[in-house]
């Protein structure tokens, strides 16, 4: 139930509240052919040890400041980050608006890095989200008849974003409603394979390349039919003492003889946040204004760093398909050096840190720079380019 729980933190309501369209609805590879850098190879060819694709994920969105309102100049800066300085080969491109998505993954393309392109709309309605998929679905389509390396996926933990599975207006509504026990779990059960199935239907109504998903880890909440799928997703943050411990619970999705992907992983910069897994997010009061941190939280970014290398090392180790840190950059929770008590960044699973040139004015400019776990990511990715 990760994607839940991340929702009522900091930058997950901007993401989710749509905003207009920015003009980008024809982007498309400048030259007209994707790089090949990230191609795949030829079937039969030799098999490649570790994991196949190293990536981070790119949330786009509206933003939910004046500040950090979405940027193309900034976003094509940060790809070209990604692949020169995080060594990365995949960029997870998730999030709303149509056109940021596609914009975002044809620069992702244009620079030869693998593409996994998931749209990640809430609080609209069926129709809606089912016509994203279908938008997207056509545009990676094209990126893929182009030469470019692309994975689509139909989306993130429907139980939480669609409306109509679980009962509520919006996220937080149904957020509540799930934490209330106010949900008929059976019932939400059967929607949610309902609506699953109907966007894996439009999915491959317009992608003839391999189809994912990126399901809660919780097997028992929600119970996917992978036989729809191509390769299997799944937002993981489980925390063990243990690395043969994530080897086995991690064997338990290969029973269906599919890729598995790992479409989110990675843990917030204090003392304790990887216990916390899905729940680090969970240090802020939000019913202060400014926001501010509860209680006298520890901030370690080698706390952090160390958890998405130990965790890379066992995806590598089991020669997983994919592995997405998560995520590159959260623009909504700022680094505050000089007052730990508004630094939001510490709520945060960014492997780099956001710090505004004017702390207290929500329209100034901002920059990021990277935490230890970006070194960290870097240099195993670095090893494997």
């Amino acid at each position: 139930m990760d994607r839940m729980e991340k929702t009522t933190g900091i930058s997950r309501a901007g993401f989710l509240a749509g905003a207009a369209a920015v003009g980008l609805t024809g982007a498309v590879l400048p030259t007209g052919r994707a790089a090949a850098t990230a191609r795949e190879p030829e079937r039969g060819g030799p098999a490649r040890k570790g994991l196949k694709h190293r990536g981070v994920v790119y949330t786009v969105g509206a933003g939910e400041t004046p500040g950090t309102a979405w940027s193309a100049a900034r976003m094509r800066a940060d790809v070209r980050v990604i692949r020169d300085d995080l060594h990365a080969d995949t960029l997870d491109v998730t999030g709303d608006g149509v056109d940021r998505l596609i914009a975002t993954a044809a620069e992702a393309a244009e620079r030869g890095l693998h593409v996994w392109l998931q749209p990640t709309l809430g609080d609209i309605p069926e129709k809606e989200i089912l016509d994203s998929i279908a938008e997207c679905g056509r545009f990676a389509e094209r990126l893929r008849r182009q030469g470019a390396s692309v994975d689509f996926s139909v989306g993130c933990e429907f139980w939480l974003f669609v409306p109509g599975i679980v009962p509520g207006e919006t996220v937080l509504d149904r957020v509540e409603n799930l934490q209330k026990g106010n949900v008929d779990m059976a019932r939400m059960q059967r929607r949610l394979a309902r609506f699953t199935a109907k966007a894996a239907t439009v999915g491959r109504s317009v992608f003839h390349g391999r189809l994912s998903y990126a399901a809660a880890q919780d097997e028992e909440f929600e119970p996917v039919d992978w036989n729809l799928f191509d390769v299997i997703g799944i937002d993981y943050y489980s925390y063990f003492p243990q690395r043969t411990e994530y080897v086995r619970e991690l064997r338990r999705y290969r029973r269906w003889g599919k890729p598995l992907a790992i479409t989110e992983f990675g843990t917030c910069a204090y003392v304790g946040a990887p216990e916390a897994g899905g729940m680090g997010w969970n240090i802020v009061d939000h019913t202060k204004e400014p926001n501010e941190i509860k209680g006298h939280v520890v901030r370690s970014e080698r706390t952090q760093a160390a958890y998405l290398g130990d965790l890379l090392d066992v995806f590598e180790s089991m020669g997983l398909y994919a592995a997405m840190a998560f995520e590159f950059v959260t623009p909504d929770a700022p680094h505050r050096p000089d007052n730990p008590r508004y630094d939001l960044d510490l709520a945060s699973y960014g492997i780099t840190k956001p710090i505004k040139d004017h702390p207290d004015d929500p329209a100034s400019d901002w920059h990021w720079e990277p935490k230890e776990a970006f070194h960290a990511v870097a240099r195993r990715y670095g090893r494997r380019a």
